[in-house]
């Protein structure tokens, strides 16, 4: 019989990984969404239609009528109450749960190990699957996920990965959960890097007499992806027009953290991730950080130089 599949968490990632699972996950039943603010759930049901999503009105109710369990989560604390609320006030016996949140390493392992002792499977960021890209990559189903955990529980989840709600998987089976997480963070710190060369090459163009447009150019043809996706944003000024970020300031910015502190681990001092870091608290100094979007790292490195945080596009 077809599992029936939960999914927990409509931030921008979230919706679009549910989406890409409805169109293309070929399932044989309506997937189930939760989100603890409920107007998520009734306009992503109200979006997608009621014969394919369905909303679950607690959390308990749809862990209870669900073989197979997504969530993707903004804050270690989020995740953390979750699961302790999950295991500890239903059964969860026999069902396989996927954290697909941006988590510290200890944090999975240790809702990995909450969830085994109680009779469950875990496969998520450090057991099941974590994801590799910005939400746009997520509506379009071309994330990449690191999954982590037992190869049983992995290959279960497989047939929502590749071509599903992904285009790719690297996979670290029977290992333990956190080593995806551990993964994702290195991930992370690619794209942080990148962000920050970008906002510093165009602020160093144009206070050179160069066109940053000729600068986006050159990096749209050289590299294209991620270089064309921001370089574009902070050119058109999005970074600061834009209402609802892509990938907020405040989650970035525990999401440097937790790199920073898998390098304390390993003895190793992360340069680039502390330049990002000091931009990105500069970015926060202009609004909240949950109305700030990680491109504006490109307003900070502006203002650091003499510059207005705001550009004229």
């Amino acid at each position: 019989m077809a599992p029936q599949l939960l999914w927990i968490g409509l931030g921008n990632m979230g919706r679009g990984m549910c989406l890409s699972l409805v169109q293309k996950g070929s399932l044989d039943k309506p997937l189930l969404v939760y989100n603890r603010t409920q107007k998520r759930s009734e306009e992503f049901v109200a979006q997608v239609g009621s014969g394919h999503v369905k909303e679950s009105t607690s959390l308990h109710e749809g862990v209870g009528s669900s073989d197979i369990i997504f969530s993707c989560l903004s804050s270690d604390p989020a995740v953390a109450d979750m699961y302790e609320s999950m295991a500890n006030e239903g059964d969860v016996r026999g069902k396989l749960f996927v954290e697909c949140s941006t988590i510290s390493p200890e944090l999975v392992d240790k809702i990995a190990k909450l969830m085994i002792d109680h009779g469950a499977e875990f496969v998520s960021s450090p057991g099941f699957c974590i994801v590799f890209g910005p939400p746009q990559m997520a509506n379009s189903g071309t994330l990449i996920f690191a999954t982590a955990g037992a190869k049983s529980s992995i290959e279960k989840i497989r047939p929502y990965i590749k071509g599903v709600m992904g285009r790719d998987e690297i996979s670290f089976e029977d290992e333990p959960p956190s080593n995806a997480a551990k993964f994702k963070l290195i991930g992370n710190a690619f794209a942080l890097n990148v962000i920050t060369q970008i906002a510093e090459s165009l602020t160093l163009a144009e206070k050179s007499g160069i066109s940053p447009a000729l600068v986006a150019k050159f990096t749209d043809i050289m590299y294209g992806g991620i270089y064309s996706v921001y370089s574009g944003r902070m050119l058109s000024g999005e970074y600061w027009t834009r209402g609802e970020p892509y990938a907020s300031a405040d989650i970035a910015m525990k999401d440097i953290k937790h790199l920073l502190g898998l390098g304390h681990e390993a003895n190793m001092e992360l340069n680039n991730a502390q330049t990002g870091l000091m931009y990105l608290q500069m970015a926060m100094e202009k609004s909240p950080g949950d109305q700030v979007d990680i491109s504006a790292i490109y307003g900070a490195v502006r203002r650091a130089n003499g510059l207005e945080f705001e550009n004229t596009p």
